[in-house]
Parts: structure tokens; C-alpha cells; sequence
């Protein structure tokens, strides 16, 4: 089937699961899909029904492995929708990134709600991979952060790593690390699960996360107020050669954790 035969099959919802499955398997086929999504009638609103159609199956969680696949697919769709030049500023002016945040605040570890987890924090990570301050501004005036540090804390590493970048490049933004530095309460929420993500980090290693830790870290270090919080709560390992040994191939990243030290040390 043509994309276009497929998109119109999910205004259908006798043949919208297989086209879900077929769109999203060849997303990156088709250059123009998150235009044609979001320009054709009815569709967007058809992706938005899948999601709020599982709600009730958060609490107590039933998601089954079909339910979370299906969604799934549903939100690859808007990921290509969220990240396109042409949608994004659609995307978040009918704030269609709020309907994800329910699933950001389930706490089973179950593998349909890690998947569904993991693939809604991939939407949010493709809002956030162009530097773009409205973005930025539009997810600071949601519970993003709040969503991002508990992932942080009881996610998978993969959950955890992605969470981790969105929270780097809210940071990176001026407006975020303005936000995130504007009260102790805040600088010491980020710093303490950043330090406890650290301290798993000795017991399972993942140098791909470790490498957002210190980036996310860096940044919170440019800010008078964060370096303060940052040098009562900065966890020891980040200072232990034996533990930053995993980076020996990582020039950059050992060049950002120097530079941390230095600012952190200096008055």
C-alpha cells in the first residue's frame, strides 16, 4: 500500500491497527509523512484516541503486550510529527504532549509499560533534539522535569538515559537552566537524583548514560546557585579514577568531567 492509502486507512478504525503497524515500521521511508499526518482529516485525532483509549488500563495496570505495541506504534507516528520542521509547532500548540504524561507516571516494570515508557519519552526527546527555546518554554510549563527525574529514579537504563537527555537539553537552554536554578529546592531535586543515579551506576555501569550525568552536571555548574547545591551534594565517584576509568575512550567526555571538577573546585 502507498503512504497515502495507508495514513487513510487509520481514519478507519476496522484497518487502522495494521496501518498503525505498517506506518510506523516504514516512518523513515517516507519524508513527507508528518505533514501528510497532520494535514489529513481526522488522523491526528485518531493517534490521540489510541493513547487515551489505555488509560484505564494504567490503574491497577493491565496493559498487555498487544495494548502497549499498538499504542506504540500510535506515538512513532507522532515522534516523526513532533520532530518534522514543518509540525512541531503544531505538535505543541494543541499540546498534544500532555496526553503522553500519564504514561510518564506509571511505576510497573512490566515490559508493555517500560516499552510504553520508553517510547513516550522518545516523542519528548525528538521535541527536544533541535535547539528550539519555544520548546523549552512549553515543557517547562508543564510537569516535564517532575516526569523526567522520577523516570531517572525507578526507569530502565534505556528509560533513564533518555530521561536524562531531556533533562540535558532543557538545561543547555538558557530559559531551562534559568528555571531549573531558580530555587535550591530545584537545583537539589536534580542534583540528588543525578548523584543517585551515579551511585547504580557503580553497581551496573553504562557509559552512554554516565556521559548525560556529567553533561547535565557541566551545565548546572555555569550557575552560581547550582554550583553551590552542587558541591554539598556532588557524589565522590565522579572524583575516583577507577570509577570514570569506563571513559578511557570517551576523549569529550572526560574533557567535560575536567572541566566539571575544575568549577566545582574553584570559588
Amino acid at each position: 500500500m502507498s503512504m497515502e492509502a495507508l495514513v487513510a486507512a487509520l481514519q478507519d478504525p476496522e484497518t487502522r491497527e495494521n496501518a498503525l503497524l505498517d506506518l510506523s515500521k516504514k516512518r523513515d521511508m517516507f519524508t513527507d509523512l508528518a505533514p501528510i499526518l497532520w494535514h489529513s482529516f481526522g488522523v491526528i485525532p485518531a493517534l490521540v484516541q489510541e493513547i487515551v483509549s489505555i488509560y484505564p488500563l494504567l490503574s491497577p495496570p493491565s496493559l498487555t503486550n498487544h495494548a502497549s505495541n499498538r499504542v506504540c506504534n500510535a506515538l512513532a507516528l507522532l515522534q516523526c510529527v513532533a520532530s518534522h520542521p514543518d509540525t512541531r509547532a503544531f505538535f505543541l500548540n494543541a499540546h498534544i504532549p500532555l496526553f503522553l504524561y500519564p504514561f510518564l507516571n506509571t511505576v510497573s516494570k512490566t515490559r508493555p509499560f517500560e516499552y510504553l515508557r520508553l517510547t513516550s519519552l522518545g516523542v519528548i526527546g525528538a521535541l527536544v533534539k533541535v535547539d528550539d527555546t519555544d520548546v523549552i518554554n512549553f515543557l517547562l510549563s508543564t510537569e516535564i522535569i517532575p516526569l523526567c527525574l522520577r523516570t531517572m529514579e525507578l526507569g530502565s537504563e534505556l528509560s533513564k538515559t533518555v530521561a536524562t537527555f531531556i533533562v540535558q537539553k532543557i538545561l543547555s537552554d538558557e530559559v531551562g537552566l534559568n528555571y531549573i536554578c531558580a530555587t535550591a529546592e530545584r537545583c537539589y531535586a536534580v542534583g540528588t537524583v543525578l548523584g543517585g543515579m551515579v551511585t547504580m551506576l557503580a553497581e551496573q555501569p553504562s557509559v552512554r548514560l554516565l556521559k548525560h550525568i556529567i553533561r547535565c552536571y557541566l551545565r548546572l555548574s555555569d550557575n552560581p546557585r547550582a554550583r553551590e547545591c552542587l558541591r554539598q551534594c556532588f557524589p565522590d565517584q565522579l572524583r575516583d579514577p577507577n570509577f570514570t576509568a569506563c571513559l578511557k575512550d570517551d576523549v569529550a567526555t572526560q574533557k567535560w568531567l575536567m572541566q566539571l571538577l575544575m568549577q566545582l573546585g574553584s570559588n
